[in-house]
């Protein structure tokens, strides 16, 4: 761990650098979850032992060196999957999973919002669209999945308040480390799915809802697969990430940083090896809940860059509801040809549950009445 400007002496800085060793980092988390508060707002500690108290800050240190303790305990359990051999495939296909902004942990109710939304439902939706975009792409050759983690899973990043990375206050149901949970096993289970089918590219997309929390979910689940001969991974922090496959240059980020008519010059900029090397390019977007897409450079046969942002599969919150964001919930996936792009697009489309009463107003649902119309008796 750096330690800018540092003056102690060489006895004082070789015990820091035994700090993490001692599970120092570990105890601030724990101490932290016990008194509510968010780690990111600790930005001072003492270190206490035998030889020295040690006034520390914690300005300079990274995620990585945070949670590393922890994540080094996952991986102690994490299990034992057998190398799964295949034959090579002719006329190979990539699958792109991608499930976006999900917001685990929303709340919406039907009342309010015309919809419902809760932990329960969030990951229940995905299950669903996992399984129906798989079998989607049965039809084709698919010798690599790209599964894409992040981009809000959690809908918020504290344990003390429901607020997102920023502070945004947001309407939650239940408490931060269920959502956690219930993410993880989501995850794990729409992995697991597909390794019997290929091998799978896990790529992490920081977002704006849970830049931290959503950087351990990813974390986690690295730890759990570690030991999967099958699986890789790129679950770094960068907020833009990149992949070849064949002659696909793919970009996925989630679309709260850089302007959109400026990522496909990032993307020549910022991979050139990759970008000279590639036909086809890709850019996969989220954040904005709703379809949209741009084509630059179009020129012949062949258009230099397609951007793309994603649908949402949750639902309108009392907020959204409010300004009137209604959009059609989906989750999606594409397959990419080794040689030729993009060639479908598979969508998932939610039902919404909305509950309306013959007189025009929207039910609320009592747990010990069910449905019921606060108008009338409809």
């Amino acid at each position: 761990m750096s330690v800018p400007r540092l003056r102690l002496s060489e006895d004082e800085y070789a015990l820091i650098k035994q700090l993490r060793k001692k599970g120092v980092a570990s105890e601030l988390v724990n101490q932290c979850d016990e008194a509510g508060l968010p780690l990111s707002n600790v930005k001072h500690f003492w270190y206490k032992s035998e030889k020295f108290s040690i006034f520390s800050k914690t300005d300079g240190l990274q995620l990585e060196d945070v949670f590393d303790p922890i994540i080094k305990d996952v991986q102690r359990y994490s299990p034992k999957f057998r190398k799964i051999k295949r034959s090579k495939i002719k006329n190979p296909h990539c699958l792109i999973l991608d499930p976006s902004d999900i917001h685990v942990g929303k709340l919406a109710v039907n009342h309010e919002a015309g919809e419902t939304y809760n932990v329960k439902k969030a990951v229940g939706i995905v299950d669903s669209g996992i399984d129906s975009l798989l079998q989607k792409a049965a039809g084709f050759p698919i010798d690599k999945i790209i599964f894409v983690i992040g981009n809000d899973c959690l809908h918020i990043d504290s344990s003390s308040s429901p607020v997102t990375t920023g502070g945004t206050s947001q309407d939650m149901d239940g408490k931060w480390h269920d959502a956690f949970l219930a993410a993880r096993d989501m995850y794990i289970r729409a992995i697991e799915k597909c390794l019997p089918l290929a091998d799978v590219e896990i790529i992490f997309a920081p977002s704006n809802h849970d830049f931290m929390s959503g950087f351990m979910l990813a974390q986690t689940i690295k730890a759990y697969f570690r030991k999967s001969k099958n699986i890789t991974f790129d679950v770094s922090i960068a907020h833009r990430k990149y992949t070849a496959y064949g002659k696909n240059l793919l970009s996925f980020s989630h679309g709260d940083g850089a302007k959109l008519a400026d990522t496909p010059l990032l993307m020549a900029t910022e991979r050139p090896g990759m970008w000279s090397n590639s036909v086809h390019r890709y850019i996969y977007l989220h954040h904005i809940h709703h379809k949209q897409t741009a084509k630059f450079m179009a020129g012949q046969d062949f258009i230099g860059v397609t951007a793309e942002y994603l649908r949402s599969p949750s639902a309108s919150d009392a907020w959204h509801a409010k300004k009137g964001y209604r959009s059609p919930k989906a989750v999606e996936a594409f397959i990419h040809s080794y040689d030729n792009g993009q060639v479908a697009r598979l969508t998932h489309y939610v039902d919404t549950d909305q509950k309306v009463c013959k007189c025009g107003v929207n039910l609320y649902h009592n747990h010990t009445q069910g449905w019921i119309c606060e108008r009338c008796d409809g």
